[in-house]
């Protein structure tokens, strides 16, 4: 909506189908790739894509993950837990460095990645998936310090939002679903659409040019730093 042209990528053709068809009837520029983040050649297939369609990359947001949790911490597995290193943090780290000299040809830009409270304020039997979530933050740290020269800005969104997986929970588990509303000061959840699509806009746009290495919490008021 803000005169972005868009590369979705997800490994399950029917989720990229109705989003990117949604976006081009609505007349905005947005394009789909399938890609399985877990394959090394990913990374750089995606930014490839993206160079080719658009001619030029001005920002990454890395957003996609997965993972086999809830479950108690002596119950992750190896598997556990690769699966959710090897599409999180690794991926991550992996698209930011392909992603790099395509931001340096196009005179800088923007890296959003998203985080989550449980890794920033720690969550029950989310053992893996706070543990990577918390090392996308602190690669991300990184990058901020390294890139900033390079006009390359890097900043962490950490979202309370209503995600699939927090609709599953509001289906289930309705009492707890309402314990997480209560645990914010605006006593909602956040729409990924109108309370967090516009702040990573934002951050990928030129009104934030003086905002990197920061932690941004879209949670209504949650507090999930402790």
């Amino acid at each position: 909506q803000r005169g972005a042209s868009v590369l979705l990528t997800d490994i399950l053709d029917d989720v990229l189908e109705a989003p990117t068809a949604g976006f081009k009837e609505a007349g905005l520029q947005a394009h789909s790739l399938v890609a399985d983040l877990r394959d090394t050649d990913t990374p750089q297939r995606i930014v490839d894509t993206a160079s080719h369609t658009f001619g030029a990359i001005h920002a990454l947001v890395n957003n996609a993950v997965a993972c086999n949790e809830p479950k108690a911490f002596g119950d992750i597995s190896a598997a556990d837990y690769d699966l959710v290193y090897d599409t999180g943090p690794r991926v991550t780290f992996a698209l930011m460095q392909a992603v790099h000299p395509h931001l340096l040809a196009a005179g800088g830009g923007a890296i959003v990645n998203i985080g989550s409270a449980a890794g920033t304020a720690g969550e029950r039997n989310f053992g893996a998936y706070a543990g990577a979530k918390e090392a996308i933050r602190g690669m991300s740290k990184v990058a901020a310090l390294e890139w900033g020269r390079d006009g390359i800005r890097v900043n962490v969104v950490c979202p309370l939002a209503e995600t699939d997986g927090l609709k599953v929970l509001r289906d289930l588990d309705p009492k707890r679903y309402q314990q997480v509303v209560s645990t914010t000061a605006l006593k909602r959840i956040g729409d990924p659409a109108t309370d967090i699509g516009p702040a990573v806009a934002f951050l990928i746009g030129d009104d934030s040019r003086y905002v990197t290495g920061q932690t941004i919490l879209l949670d209504g008021g949650a507090g999930s730093f402790r």
